[in-house]
């Protein structure tokens, strides 16, 4: 990769170094991926600073996230990096007039993935060009909040189908040239997910991922002007903890934020 990124100085340098050390343990070089890489770093650099510049740790956080990138990207299908090529030579294409999108939850309307693709000739039809599934992941019931109180994002719903499936449908609703739209709402998840269960259990990393407090100063500040979103069943939007602390559970008592 060309050195032009460290123009800025240190947190790109930093970046730079990590991925090096990757690429020294095995992790490919790629060409597409370093030429993106060049050209959104800076930016990417700047507004990751800006939200985390206070933690101690924020440029090795940066650092991992790349190298993360690097080895998915590492592992994605051929003909997804081909799709992902044709639509960095047009980034408007999801604002074109010819985008007709539909939105479905997958029990309702299809009662499973395989229903979903057994309508892919009607979609086609319609002249769709996008399907959005509303959330089909792992959560727990009846707590789920439509799906959105995620226990796994790594699980489908089995009462929906299988991860295998999902792949499937996805690429088959691709070769007719309609893409799969899912929801993958990280900052709102069920406490069975593993992240909440190693926050519940003071995993100091993983309670930085939701808003927990040792007392009820800073929920009860909060509580005056946030509204309650079920407030017959669910008043307030603090839960206390097995371990007294209070976590921020904006939709039911089972989903932490």
């Amino acid at each position: 990769m060309q050195e032009t990124a460290r123009v800025d100085g240190t947190p790109l340098e930093h970046v730079l170094a990590a991925l090096s050390r990757e690429r020294g343990k095995g992790l490919l070089p790629d060409t597409a991926f370093d030429r993106r890489l060049e050209r959104t770093l800076p930016l990417l650099a700047d507004l990751f600073g800006s939200l985390y510049s206070s933690r101690p740790d924020w440029q090795d956080q940066l650092a991992a996230l790349i190298v993360q990138a690097a080895r998915s990207w590492q592992e994605r299908p051929a003909g997804l990096k081909d799709l992902d090529a044709e639509r960095e030579g047009d980034s408007g294409w999801f604002q074109s007039n010819a985008m007709l999108g539909g939105v479905c939850y997958v029990d309702r309307y299809a009662e499973s993935l395989e229903g979903v693709r057994a309508r892919i000739p009607y979609f086609k039809e319609l002249g769709l060009t996008y399907l959005h599934l509303m959330p089909l992941f792992l959560a727990p019931e009846p707590h789920s909040d439509g799906g959105y109180a995620v226990s796994s994002y790594r699980e489908v719903n089995p009462k929906l189908g299988t991860m295998e499936q999902l792949r499937s449908l996805a690429a088959d609703l691709r070769s007719n040239g309609i893409s799969l739209v899912v929801d993958f709402i990280f900052n709102h998840t069920s406490d069975e997910h593993e992240w909440a269960r190693k926050a519940a259990a003071g995993d100091p990393e993983y309670s930085g991922y939701y808003w927990i407090f040792p007392d009820r100063t800073m929920p009860d500040a909060f509580e005056q002007n946030v509204r309650e979103i079920f407030p017959e069943n669910h008043p307030g939007s603090f839960i206390q903890m097995a371990d007294g602390r209070w976590v921020w559970a904006t939709f039911t008592p089972t989903s932490g934020t």
